[in-house]
């Protein structure tokens, strides 16, 4: 077999969707796999649907993914060009090819005389085709619209009476009866390709050995095969993938959440943790791992390993994946990543030092790097309020003088290590005759602002003597 060739071939429709990563991404494990190349081709033939800046923040988001195509737009290699509105001119030369040898035909039905042939057809239960009114012109016929500009389509010829089969990698051997397919505009009257004439020809011209996409368009597949007889090309290798679906087993839709990738980004989102959880969105390494680097699937995926069925994506074990990722980042790596959360919160005059504490202590608790700051803003600001439920468990009438004991301890301290702090809360508790417990919740409230977080000890510590001794003060006046 010759080199591996396949391509991503999206739409610029506007954000890039999740089942549009996971076909990038079994594209670019495929090719990185068998040390092939990956294209990136923008399919914008459809120009009612171009969205302006669309390509620019794909070609971005495929970037913050560590997908990096081989070629494509910025990329040139010897297919191009790679965006299919500057190759027009091509497909043109191919539908003239079709037309010569009677394997496409011009068809002039205005919108209101397909909408009526439509409704005949479920009236007779019929094929469309069965009115090709078309083929009952001349040859003189057709040119003589042609030349008074009338508006035309190219449709493909579609052979009656055929089984139309093609083996795929996912799904095995797939048959469709040619009767059951209509015949398929190839050519619009604005004299842009559809998808199926566009994407044909443009996969045989740039050398495309593996064609891996969406379960979605399986049934245009045999029309794709019958093109290729057409033309005399032998058809590319097929793989299509299972459909996303929602939790309620309806397919992915914004509706019931996110589904664009710029999304999660925009939230804090680790590229490595949401390329990861798509990877298993209908693939699996065939034991019971779930954590893998990027690098770790180029060496691990196959597409006999991706199944027929639908896969569920749950938002609640992508947020695992993220957990799992930042675990394993280093922590001056999460400080680069939170910065912009700092400056969103209007959090300007914390040191780097600090903050690296700030997120040894609340890595264990965190799930995105936003939440650094989110969840622990009363290591940056002074709580303006207290959690209400903490205040009813452990606000008792003895509070406030265990308190002031302790915090009497507090003041003496030549030094605020966590272990000095302990040691306050420790003796303090041991004279009073109660569990330190009695003195930690409480002195939390105080310090935080809230029930629960990281070591109490350790936190007092970060935020220091001063700070501490402070919000304790506050506290005792607020609460009593």
């Amino acid at each position: 077999m010759s080199r591996v060739r396949v391509r991503f071939a999206p739409s610029p429709t506007g954000y890039l969707h999740v089942g549009g990563l996971r076909t990038a991404l079994y594209n670019y494990l495929f090719a990185r796999r068998n040390k092939g190349v990956l294209l990136l081709r923008i399919e914008d033939t459809d120009r009612s649907r171009y969205v302006e800046g669309a390509v620019d923040n794909l070609i971005r988001t495929l970037a913050w993914a560590g997908l990096e195509y081989d070629e494509g737009p910025g990329k040139e290699g010897g297919a191009g060009p790679y965006v299919q509105s500057e190759r027009i001119a091509t497909y043109r030369t191919h539908v003239e090819m079709l037309l010569a040898s009677g394997n496409a035909y011009y068809a002039f039905d205005t919108p209101e005389e397909l909408e009526e042939m439509r409704k005949e057809q479920e009236k007779l239960q019929v094929p469309v085709r069965e009115y090709r009114r078309a083929l009952d012109l001349s040859a003189e016929d057709v040119r003589r619209k042609l030349a008074a500009g009338t508006p035309a389509v190219v449709r493909m010829k579609m052979p009656p009476g055929e089984t139309v089969a093609f083996e795929d990698i996912v799904r095995g051997n797939v048959e469709f009866s040619s009767d059951g397919l209509d015949d398929q505009v190839l050519l619009k009257s604005d004299g842009y390709p559809t998808y199926h004439l566009a994407n044909v020809v443009d996969d045989h011209l740039m050398g495309i050995t593996h064609v891996i996409r969406g379960e979605e368009w399986l049934p245009s597949t045999p029309k794709h095969v019958l093109l290729y007889r057409f033309f005399g090309w032998e058809p590319p290798l097929f793989a299509h993938l299972p459909l996303l679906l929602n939790p309620d087993k309806s397919k992915l839709s914004k509706r019931q959440g996110d589904v664009g990738v710029e999304e999660y980004r925009n939230k804090g989102f680790f590229p490595e943790a949401l390329v990861n959880f798509v990877a298993l969105l209908g693939w699996n390494p065939g034991d019971e791992r779930e954590i893998f680097t990027l690098q770790e699937l180029e060496k691990e995926f196959t597409l006999e390993r991706v199944g027929k069925s639908g896969a569920v994506f749950n938002v609640e074990k992508l947020n695992w994946m993220n957990t799992e990722h930042l675990r394993r980042k280093p922590d001056a790596a999460l400080l680069e990543l939170t910065r912009p959360f700092l400056a969103g919160a209007g959090i300007t005059n914390v040191s780097d030092g600090y903050m690296l504490d700030v997120i040894r202590l609340l890595k264990a608790r965190v799930e995105r790097p936003g939440e650094f700051v989110s969840t622990g803003m009363y290591f940056f600001r002074d709580p303006g309020s207290y959690d209400e439920q903490a205040r009813k468990k452990h606000w008792k009438t003895e509070t406030a003088p265990r308190l002031r004991q302790a915090l009497s301890g507090f003041r003496d301290l030549a030094s605020f290590s966590p272990g000095d702090v302990e040691s306050v809360v420790r003796t303090t508790a041991t004279v009073l005759g109660i569990g330190a417990g009695g003195l930690i919740h409480p002195l939390r409230l105080t310090v935080t602002g809230v029930a629960q977080g990281p070591g109490l000890f350790e936190l007092m510590a970060v935020i220091g003597k001063e700070t501490s001794i402070r919000r304790i003060d506050r506290g005792l006046s607020v609460l009593g």
